[in-house]
């Protein structure tokens, strides 16, 4: 997948300022009518693939997480992207999956806030 500094957009923040890596996932949801038969032969009903980004932050300073927290807390977020299929860039709705934030060196002046990583799953099948 190729990715350029400003390929993915959430809410109308360029990511590329503060990632350092891109994940695509295409991830398939299958009916419950889906399964192997005896002979090991796969049928089903494919529901559809729900793309997933997971971006993998840089170390942040303060002023940058209180950029990117909100995007991350809030319920749904407008991702826009190079998609393959499509050819062109496309916007998606997502939700976030749990990120945790370490701190390293709490007590001294030589603070540190880790890099850390968050995905973006989209909430309908892609098109």
């Amino acid at each position: 997948m190729f990715v350029d500094k400003n390929s993915i957009i959430i809410n109308g923040v360029n990511m590329g300022d503060y990632i350092v890596e891109a994940k695509y996932n295409y991830p398939k949801l299958w009916a419950n009518d889906a399964g192997r038969n005896l002979a090991g032969v796969m049928s089903g009903t494919l529901i559809g693939i729900f793309p997933k980004i997971t971006l993998q932050f840089r170390k942040l300073t303060k002023a940058e997480l209180e950029i990117i927290t909100p995007i991350l807390d809030s319920p749904r977020q407008t991702v826009s992207y190079y998609d393959p299929v499509n050819k062109a860039q496309t916007t998606m709705t997502t939700y976030t999956g749990d990120y945790e934030i370490k701190n390293k060196y709490v007590i001294s002046n030589n603070r540190k806030n880790e890099g850390f990583s968050c995905s973006f799953i989209s909430t309908k099948k892609r098109v």
